[in-house]
């Protein structure tokens, strides 16, 4: 279950990543990822053509598109307010930009594009983001076989391809896996450079929840790549105020950034964290603050703890799924396509299931296809009217679509058994999840040499 560094040894490689018969499976492997994933890609663009005004509606990109406009004081949708007008910016149903500032200075260069050139621009690059991740994961993993990395990545974006969290992302014109890149490139690298960290740092600055990957990378005694981490950060904050102070004065110093129930009922179906599990059942945003707080700082430290733990014990790539995880339940405001993690986890369990034999190799994969079934792109069967769009089985529950504040009246106060256990799949799946890392980090964990740098001469180089 080792992970080995991308330039170990062949001899090391085909036991801790490829399998000895990794040569001459690699051809095997390579034809078979490509056929998978062009099936996979042919299916997605069928169902384009089908649905193409909902999953090509790219709404979120409109509204970075938006907030890129406001930045360079186009109108519409600039107002010419003197004060704060991205963020007393709001948009059709209701939306409103919720990024930092640095996120409209970026899209500013965005908005320069045509709209047509823009969407396949974000839609290209989230494709190729993903690819790229997966790739950067597998070498790490110790897949020294160009065929079999490239049919591995490719057997991993086909399976990504097929989840609600990344087929959310492209219809939405999301950047959740450009984010995802920048983590990745920051932890998977084959070689520390100078600048690792910054990706972290950067995507930190854009969208708050990878600040947690900064305590992660102290806890596994990267110091410099965490200062680069902060001081990227903060560069970011700088730039915002350079560039809109009035802006950046409103999110920060105002505290906006805090305040995510004033852009959607926090307790909304599309809400997968635990904050979100919690308030739908209690039944209130305010009453639900408290025990939030409370089990969010347990499995903030718990989670930070068990991806420390597996990385010090030679399992680098589990140590950062671990971390992204606990981001993803702790973090107040976690939408369904904020999960796009779950394509590297997938492709990691059948990482595990090939190294495996026997009942552990069955178990594995069983692991992996009860992964891709929750948080699977499934047609909505179950809703009348929607011509059998792709969704996801946490669709099932009904919603309050652009919905704020609260109200007792709310769908997601009132859901029946199947609807809260569909409804909160996402959430459930991830405490499972991190139980079994937590398992795992017990029955792996180093003593606390091994915390201070002192691994043993035939341990792993990690970098």
């Amino acid at each position: 279950m080792a992970e080995a560094h991308q330039a170990v040894a062949p001899s090391q490689a085909a036991a801790d990543g490829e399998p000895r018969s990794g040569h001459r499976a690699g051809g095997w492997l390579l034809a078979l990822g490509l056929v998978v994933f062009l099936a996979v890609l042919a299916v997605y663009v069928a169902d384009l053509r089908t649905h193409l005004a909902t999953m090509t509606a790219m709404r979120d990109l409109v509204v970075y598109r938006d907030g890129g406009l406001i930045t360079r004081q186009v109108s519409p949708p600039y107002n010419g307010a003197r004060y704060a007008p991205l963020y007393s910016w709001t948009g059709t149903g209701g939306v409103q930009f919720t990024y930092a500032p640095i996120a409209a200075v970026i899209f500013a260069v965005g908005s320069l594009l045509p709209w047509l050139v823009l969407r396949w621009v974000m839609t290209g690059a989230s494709l190729a983001a993903l690819v790229w991740s997966a790739w950067l994961m597998f070498g790490r993993l110790g897949y020294t076989d160009q065929r079999v990395r490239t049919g591995a990545t490719l057997l991993v974006a086909a399976a990504a391809l097929a989840t609600e969290p990344v087929q959310q992302t492209l219809a939405l014109g999301q950047i959740n896996i450009l984010l995802m890149l920048l983590v990745v490139l920051d932890l998977m690298a084959a070689r520390s450079r100078w600048w690792n960290g910054a990706g972290i740092g950067l995507a930190a600055g854009i969208k708050l929840i990878p600040l947690i990957f900064i305590p992660y990378l102290l806890l596994t005694g990267k110091f410099r790549q965490a200062g680069v981490a902060v001081a990227t950060f903060a560069a970011t904050i700088g730039i915002g105020y350079a560039v809109l102070p009035h802006d950046s004065a409103h999110y920060w110093q105002d505290g906006t950034f805090l305040n995510a129930n004033r852009i959607v009922f926090l307790g909304t179906r599309g809400n997968q964290s635990l904050h979100g599990m919690i308030i739908r059942f209690t039944g209130s945003v305010d009453g639900a603050a408290h025990a939030y707080l409370a089990v969010a700082a347990v499995v903030a430290v718990a989670g930070l703890v068990i991806a420390a733990t597996l990385y010090h014990a030679g399992h680098p790539v589990a140590g950062m799924l671990g971390a992204a995880l606990t981001a993803l339940l702790v973090s107040p405001l976690s939408w369904d396509h904020h999960w796009v993690w779950v394509a590297l986890g997938i492709g990691y369990l059948g990482h595990l299931a090939v190294r495996a034999r026997g009942l552990a190799r069955a178990a594995w994969s069983l692991a992996a296809a009860a992964l891709l079934f929750v948080f699977g792109c499934w047609p909505q069967f179950w809703a009348p009217g929607t011509a059998l769009t792709p969704a996801g089985w946490v669709w099932y529950g009904p919603t309050q679509y652009f919905a704020y504040g609260d109200n007792p009246n709310y769908h997601e106060y009132h859901w029946n058994l199947l609807q809260i256990i569909a409804g909160n799949s996402f959430v459930l799946a991830g405490l499972v999840a991190l139980a079994g890392l937590a398992v795992a980090a017990i029955r792996l964990r180093r003593p606390a040499a091994a915390w201070l740098g002192s691994l043993p001469r035939n341990a792993p180089r990690l970098s």
